[in-house]
């Protein structure tokens, strides 16, 4: 395929002009025009770029990219490095950021919600014209140990889990990544558990005295599933060969 008709199609399917993101969404790195192996990640870290070159990637598709607003704009260190092993390689990177977060398919929020079989019934803020975060409910009702067990055994990671009260678990908010803010939306909706990818110090007093229970389930882990499920419907209907790596991140 060619590179401007990939990603043409991922706009065309993404609409990031939908947004106003904390950067810029779509081809951020230019590599070679055709593009016939595609690799997936969540974040284009050295290590994914490494991963890519080694397995003769074309192209690297991505949540978190570079150029994100209040950085240093000075191509350094870091940045330098990463830019450098793209551009030597003839490497591009695609990079969808809140597009990726609320695509009503195969965003992050979706395959989150479809790997913790919850029921989506609503957004989680009606006011945005394209939802982020959303709310739903559990098939049955759960305890929280049993629920952030649950959580523990579908993303491979053990969950922080903050009590709000005694509970059980039925109603349910989640955006994935650092929404930790979006507690209080949570709080309106009347849910009994918010799920989110970080913690602040606040997000714990928030949840004990608002009585909301409150599982931080990892940023990177709660972001694996968009770029994935881009891959594998790029793979399955444009038959570009994918491969998603998941370079681990504790966070």
């Amino acid at each position: 395929m060619k590179l401007k008709n990939l990603v043409n199609i991922l706009d065309d399917e993404l609409q990031p002009e939908q947004f106003r993101d904390y950067c810029p969404n779509g081809l951020q790195v230019e590599g070679r025009p055709e593009v016939l192996k595609l690799v997936t990640g969540v974040t284009a870290c050295e290590a994914l770029i490494d991963e890519a070159i080694d397995w003769g990637a074309d192209a690297i598709l991505v949540h978190h990219g570079f150029f994100w607003k209040n950085e240093r704009d000075e191509v350094v260190g870091m940045k330098k490095r990463r830019l450098q092993k793209l551009l030597t390689h003839d490497i591009s990177l695609l990079v969808y950021h809140l597009p990726l977060d609320a695509h009503e398919i195969m965003g992050n929020n979706v395959t989150l919600a479809k790997l913790l079989g919850i029921t989506t019934t609503g957004p989680l803020d009606p006011r945005e014209r394209r939802p982020i975060g959303n709310i739903g409910e559990l098939t049955r009702t759960l305890s929280l140990s049993d629920f952030a067990e649950h959580i523990e055994k579908v993303l491979g990671r053990t969950p922080l889990v903050i009590s709000g009260g005694d509970h059980p678990v039925k109603s349910v908010a989640w955006c994935t990544g650092g929404a930790q803010s979006y507690i209080q939306l949570a709080i309106a909706a009347g849910v009994d558990v918010y799920i989110s990818g970080e913690i602040s110090e606040s997000t714990v007093h928030t949840a004990r005295e608002e009585g909301i229970h409150y599982i931080s389930a990892g940023h990177h882990a709660t972001e694996r599933g968009g770029v994935q499920a881009f891959g594998a419907w790029l793979q399955e209907n444009y038959k570009i060969e994918h491969r998603f790596i998941d370079i681990a991140n504790p966070v």
